[in-house]
């Protein structure tokens, strides 16, 4: 079988380590790549928006199936140029990667169906949206309703902050035009949990729940992040949480987009918030996330290729998913002054010492060859490195030494990733 995975950052990697694994894939390709993929992949420098030259690529070189990993291309129609040109694509169709796409589609979505969320108000203009937030409650969440890398939430302790908040996203339009509308949020408390899914349009399968560290400082202080490390499972999502979120969340949301003429073949990943109201649901990917695939695909036991092909084929309750009975944890290198301002072009160094290990790895998200042919950094987030262990905390203790072993200029990262397994 010959595989085109469309992407090049952490999640990609994750995805290509995976592909590589199964004794069904023969050829694989990555576009555009990064210097890590290129250790199982080869490489091919076209564009993930690049639809044209992308799909021109793929019919001629004549893929068995073609992985559509961000959120950008597939939100902005990817999946449906492929299958155009007559190509097998795992990924959701345009009309139906709205779900992540558009906040506000996702929100009303909730609310006609009857799945938990939280209470929230949509504008399309800043006046509107002040005049709201003079008297909303606060702490109130303000979300860009379009695609922002992860980054289009803020959460507002004060009206001040609110104001801020609406002149950041609608007025100074720092997120482009996913700021043109807004959705105004309840702000919940409680633990987060993130739960990656597959979906063939009626079946959904359930993978391991993971957890994310979005802030770049310890303590979840300082800025939004695209995250920075991860850890699976979640001690706090327990096999009641699950039931609950089955019965009354992942599958509702499946026949909802399938009721809505919108059905979706690819990922849902659900990003939930465990409330004492019980779960309710933040936000959709219609993606794996990132660094989440990172920690999850390594505790995978199942042939990839087949699961993607089930949700292709609409054959997913043929597939049962198994995971290893272990923990995984990742933590992200990043360049110091990330998510703002940082340098990149720094060589790293001890890459070599993962090679051939089975219990730690080290996935590039921000990485490239310079012209003398070393791996220099390339992004605000350069490596995932994860590791397994026969618990969280053992993972936890096995990831910090790894990242012992690889090192660049600015390198910098949390210490407290996973630290919340301690208050299980």
């Amino acid at each position: 079988m010959k595989v085109l995975v469309i992407g090049g950052g952490g999640r990609e990697h994750a995805i290509c380590w995976k592909l590589a694994k199964s004794p069904k894939v023969t050829e694989l390709v990555c576009a555009p790549g990064n210097a890590g993929i290129a250790g199982v992949a080869r490489c091919v420098n076209i564009g993930v928006m690049d639809f044209e030259k992308m799909a021109d690529f793929a019919k001629k070189e004549a893929f068995d199936l073609v992985v559509v990993g961000p959120d950008d291309p597939l939100a902005a129609g990817l999946v449906d140029v492929l299958e155009e040109k007559g190509l097998r694509v795992f990924g959701p169709r345009k009309n139906a990667a709205i779900l992540e796409g558009s906040k506000a589609f996702s929100k009303d979505l909730m609310k006609k169906y009857g799945i938990p969320t939280a209470a929230y108000e949509t504008f399309d203009n800043p006046e509107d949206a002040l005049a709201y937030l003079e008297t909303a409650k606060v702490p109130v969440v303000l979300k860009a309703d379009g695609l922002a890398l992860g980054k289009g939430v803020l959460i507002c302790n004060t009206r001040e902050e609110a104001r801020a908040g609406v002149k950041t996203l609608m007025m100074d339009h720092q997120f482009g035009h996913a700021g043109d509308k807004i959705v105004a949020e309840e702000f919940l408390t409680g633990r987060e949990v993130s739960v990656l899914t597959f979906v063939d349009g009626k079946t959904i399968r359930v993978m391991t729940s993971a957890q994310d560290h979005k802030r770049a400082k310890d303590g979840d202080q300082g800025l939004n992040t695209g995250g920075m490390g991860t850890f699976s499972p979640s001690p706090f999502y327990t096999e009641e949480i699950d039931a609950f979120c089955r019965e009354k969340i992942y599958q509702p949301t499946v026949d909802a987009m399938r009721a809505e003429g919108r059905e979706f073949k690819g990922i849902i990943f659900f990003g939930l918030m465990l409330t004492a109201d019980g779960p309710k649901v933040l936000e959709y990917n219609a993606r794996f996330g990132d660094p989440e695939t990172q920690v999850v695909l390594p505790r995978m036991k199942n042939d990839l290729t087949e699961v993607f092909e089930a949700c292709i084929d609409g054959t997913l309750d043929q597939v049962e998913l198994e995971f290893e009975d272990n923990a995984a944890v990742c933590v992200v290198l990043a360049s110091d002054g990330y998510p703002e301002h940082y340098e990149k072009g720094f060589p790293i160094t001890g890459l070599e010492a993962f090679e051939g290990q089975e219990d730690c790895w080290v996935f590039h998200a921000g990485s490239k060859f310079d012209a003398d042919g070393r791996i220099v950094t390339n992004g605000g987030r350069v490596l995932g490195v994860t590791a397994t262990g026969a618990n969280l905390e053992e993972a936890r203790a096995n990831a910090y030494e790894a990242t012992k072993l690889v090192n660049f200029q600015n390198k910098y990262m949390r210490l407290d990733i996973g630290k919340a397994i301690d208050e299980a």
